[in-house]
């Protein structure tokens, strides 16, 4: 019986292709950008749609413009819940120099809809929405519930959106959660490396540029210290050996290599370092007094921002003229959930019955929403289209995609609600 209402769900889905096109061209042309992050008129094309559907859905909303579309339904008998979340703002656009078409367009031209926020993240988000519609209509089959969340605030640190839901209210961690961020229809992610920001400030007294006698130049030993932080990148983390025996397979190797670029397998298992600012010096022929640096540093799984402190602090006892501070709102350690979790082969099986691809779980290198429910350890699990210009001008999501998510996403709740693994 299962199997003939999945491929109903699969049909009809596919029959109201139209209608999920225009929910996402609608939901793009209504800007979201973070910052500054205002939300209110994307979300209510969110809680529109589901009321259309006869869903009633709330606003959580702890800053006004910062609101939260929630909705739950119970199946017809008790089992397991499962949540579907998803961020309804985007990365801003600056004035929109580099588009060959306005940002928030939301254009369907060549097989894809063009927009700002299309891959990151409102094909996802709206791909959940629909899914959740689809399965309300047929919640009388389903054992557990099913909540939805629909965010803000995810650009920009989650702390008055999915962090926020999920400290403040235990309705919306569930037994499992998935969530449609771009991953590339290749993969699944079950793991997210950490972030820790940190600012160093390098102080001398600074003098006149010829008279370097008198003062040490602060850009000078920034330049240095810099070099030697790059010790960071050979920390080796401390990873369960089934964990690690799993990274190393060719094939998950290359599942990562083929969604995140050449050389991505490598970068997963080690710490980076980046140096995204320096500002230094008033004047060329001033010796700068001070010079400000901020590295952002990316934690594998099993590497802590401690053991990363305690590098730093033993290299920079040979710098006395510089200290560092943790940007604590924008560190987050590091985070996974089991990578043979039921949900993923219940992803991948429906998944490649879509799409004909079988996806494979990798860690991500960027940050998500998902850590939050994996910090409560609730298993969070991604399965996104391809992220096609996120954050570029130009960001548009393929059409097949979108299409293959909603389906995907639709069928593998169907299964986690019925016990169908």
């Amino acid at each position: 019986m299962h199997h003939v209402t999945k491929d109903d769900l699969i049909a009809e889905i596919e029959r109201d292709r139209a209608s999920h096109i225009a929910f996402l061209q609608a939901f793009i042309r209504e800007p979201s950008p973070n910052p500054p992050g205002d939300t209110r008129r994307a979300a209510a094309i969110v809680t529109r749609y589901l009321a259309n559907r006869g869903i009633e859905a709330s606003i959580v909303a702890p800053r006004e413009d910062l609101p939260n579309v929630v909705a739950e339904f119970d199946g017809g008998r008790s089992g397991r819940r499962l949540v579907m979340n998803g961020h309804i703002d985007v990365f801003p656009v600056g004035d929109g120099s580099g588009w060959s078409r306005d940002p928030w367009s939301g254009a369907l031209e060549d097989g894809c809809v063009h927009g700002r926020g299309a891959c990151d993240m409102k094909a996802g988000t709206a791909a959940s929405v629909i899914a959740f519609s689809y399965l309300h209509v047929r919640r009388a089959a389903l054992a557990g519930s099913i909540g939805l969340t629909a965010v803000s605030d995810e650009e920009t640190g989650g702390r008055w959106g999915s962090r926020w839901l999920l400290e403040n209210d235990t309705r919306w961690h569930g037994d499992c959660m998935i969530n449609a961020e771009p991953s590339g229809l290749q993969t699944v992610r079950f793991a997210e490396k950490g972030t820790l920001r940190l600012t160093f400030t390098v102080r001398t007294a600074g003098a006149h540029g010829a008279y370097l006698h008198k003062s040490e130049s602060a850009t000078r030993i920034a330049a240095s210290l810099i070099n030697r932080l790059e010790q960071i990148e050979a920390i080796v983390p401390d990873l369960a050996p089934s964990l690690r025996a799993y990274l190393a397979l060719p094939d998950v190797r290359a599942a990562a290599d083929r969604a995140m670029g050449a050389g991505a397998a490598d970068v997963l298992t080690h710490p980076t370092l980046n140096i995204g600012t320096v500002q230094g010096g008033l004047k060329v022929n001033m010796i700068p007094a001070s010079c400000v640096f901020e590295a952002d540093i990316r934690m594998p799984i099993g590497l802590d921002a401690a053991r990363v402190m305690q590098t730093i602090h033993t290299i920079l006892a040979d710098y006395p003229q510089a200290e560092v501070a943790i940007q604590e709102a924008a560190s987050n350690p590091s985070n996974s959930c089991a990578h043979d979790h039921p949900m993923v082969g219940i992803l991948a099986r429906n998944a490649e019955t879509v799409s004909g691809v079988r996806p494979v779980a990798v860690p991500s290198l960027g940050a998500t929403d998902c850590k939050f429910w994996r910090y409560h350890k609730v298993p969070a699990y991604i399965y996104g289209p391809a992220p096609t210009r996120m954050a570029a001008a130009d960001e548009c999501v393929s059409v097949e995609e979108f299409m293959t998510v909603i389906k995907t996403h639709a069928l593998s709740a169907w299964d986690y609600l019925t016990g169908s693994e």
